[in-house]
Order: structure tokens, then sequence, then C-alpha cells
């Protein structure tokens, strides 16, 4: 299992990165969130048949609430808004 940027080359890396600002922007817009709120986005690269390949996970850690997970069965690079709502939604 890999996480996040490691072992990554330096053009992937920017990819990664210009990917995690949407998503987080995305995920800020969707749910409304204080800019005090923090979005944490991770890709998780799994090499275990049984998992699902790339997943991106995403933290939603908002002052005086619980944590809130949420998982995106795709690469951060692929994640469109309209899959962020549906992920976000339930």
């Amino acid at each position: 299992m890999r996480f996040g940027l490691f072992g990554k080359g330096a053009a992937d890396k920017v990819v990664a990165s210009e990917a995690a600002t949407r998503i987080k922007a995305d995920v800020r817009d969707l749910l409304g969130l204080p800019e005090d709120a923090v979005i944490a986005v991770n890709e998780i690269l799994c090499a275990d048949p049984a998992c699902p390949g790339t997943e991106t996970v995403i933290l939603v850690m908002n002052p005086g609430e619980k944590t809130r997970a949420f998982k995106l069965q795709s690469a951060m690079a692929e994640a469109t808004r309209e899959m962020l709502a549906a992920a976000l939604a339930g």
C-alpha cells in the first residue's frame, strides 16, 4: 500500500497537488465549510487484489465536530465535482 505523494516524480507531484487543491476547494464549497475547517486529501494505492486500486480519501475536520471521512473510488486527478458531491452526500 502506498500513501500520498511518496514515490511520485516531480510532474506527478504537481498534478496531485493541483488535484488536491481543487478537491479541497470543491469540498469546502459543497459542504459550506468555514475557513477554519481543515480538509485533508490523500490518494491511496493498494497492490492487494482485494483492494479497489486507487482511492481518494478526504478527511473533514471542522472545529467542534467529529472528523468525517469520505472515499472516492478513483485517483485524485480523475475526481469530478459530481463524484465529490455523491461521495459527500452518502
